[in-house]
């Protein structure tokens, strides 16, 4: 490439915490590019993440309802073209939909992530696993944009979180997202409730607690009678709650969105891990990967994305070790100051 381009259209749809995975990323490559623009092609939901960045520019599509189908990716990729002077397109999700919509946008350079598909098998597979950190969804990232011929160096991540006081007389705020997408990935219901009421023994703590609306009647049971539990879910949207988030001393989350939301904002995640793992690059970013709370199993990690049950212990039993006490001590841990 003879020049650096000046404009990038970048695309990811899906998932929300991939998304918000780009967040980082798109601030350090603009940060370091100061005469570079972005437009952020995603679904209109996602577009609060992205307020507020200077030269970058969210673009909503409703793939759903507008552009549906193949024939309505197309006229998405004419639209882009219309609207928008781009000289470069970076593919961060490599799907589909995106290999469709940038095969219309026109001779211009294409960079595409490159997901690491092989590398995640051999950490998934059941047998003859090679355990090593991968790279970071973050850095896969920042290698789309320097294959365009971009500066983009994510530095360390760790320790990015903001310090919290030691004083615990002082209330706190302790955000709770229990839920994910796939069992997998979730600590046993009857055992969160637990840590839930654990946390709000202490009446200087308020427990907010996050979900979607089809979760809250679980979480409303769960606050019933405890006034210093509030229920998030259903009553939010999604702009207010990232200023709620953003709020929290704590947050404790499974490998879900939420986690990455939280770490937007430099709040502390306790994360609990079962059929997934940190090292499969999902992390959230500047966690101390202390905050991750797992058990050392042969069969983990079993799947990337949580979507399989473990051959061994089945949906949630990669997590039945961990017990609620664990969990609350290292949330009390992080609230007095003190990491370990």
């Amino acid at each position: 490439m003879s020049a650096a381009p000046a404009h990038i259209l970048a695309l990811r749809f899906s998932a929300l915490g991939d998304v918000a995975m780009t967040v980082p990323v798109l601030k350090r490559l603009l940060e370091q590019n100061p005469a570079l623009e972005i437009t952020l092609v995603s679904v209109p939901f996602h577009q609060p993440l992205f307020e507020n960045i200077e030269r970058l520019h969210f673009y909503g599509a409703d793939i759903r309802n507008d552009f549906k189908g193949i024939t309505g990716l197309i006229r998405l990729a004419r639209t882009l073209k219309k609207d928008i002077r781009f000289d470069a397109v970076a593919d961060l999700h490599d799907v589909l939909r995106t290999k469709i919509i940038r095969n219309f946008l026109g001779r211009v350079p294409v960079a595409v992530m490159d997901k690491g598909r092989k590398e995640k098998k051999e950490l998934t597979r059941p047998g003859n696993k090679k355990l090593r950190p991968l790279k970071t969804t973050f850095q896969r990232y920042a290698d789309v944009f320097t294959k365009l011929g971009m500066r983009v160096d994510i530095g360390r991540q760790r320790s990015e979180t903001r310090d919290q006081a030691s004083d615990l007389s002082t209330p706190k705020s302790i955000g709770v997202a229990p839920f994910a997408k796939h069992a997998a990935k979730m600590y046993p219901l009857n055992k969160m409730e637990q840590v839930v009421q654990q946390l709000a023994q202490d009446d200087r703590n308020t427990v907010f607690l996050l979900g979607s609306r089809a979760e809250a009647p679980v979480l409303e049971q769960w606050a019933a009678g405890h006034p210093n539990i509030q229920v998030v879910a259903g009553h939010y949207t999604f702009a207010a709650e990232l200023g709620l988030i953003a709020g929290m001393d704590v947050m404790l989350t499974m490998d879900s969105a939420n986690m990455h939301l939280a770490s937007l904002y430099g709040v502390p995640v306790v994360s609990v891990w079962g059929g997934t793992h940190p090292w499969l690059g999902f992390y959230g970013w500047g966690q101390d990967p202390e905050n991750a709370i797992q058990t050392d199993l042969p069969c983990r990690p079993s799947s990337v994305f949580g979507n399989k049950p473990c051959p061994v212990h089945g949906e949630a039993g990669c997590m039945q070790e961990i017990t609620p006490e664990m969990i609350t001590v290292k949330i009390r841990n992080i609230l007095n100051g003190n990491s370990n």
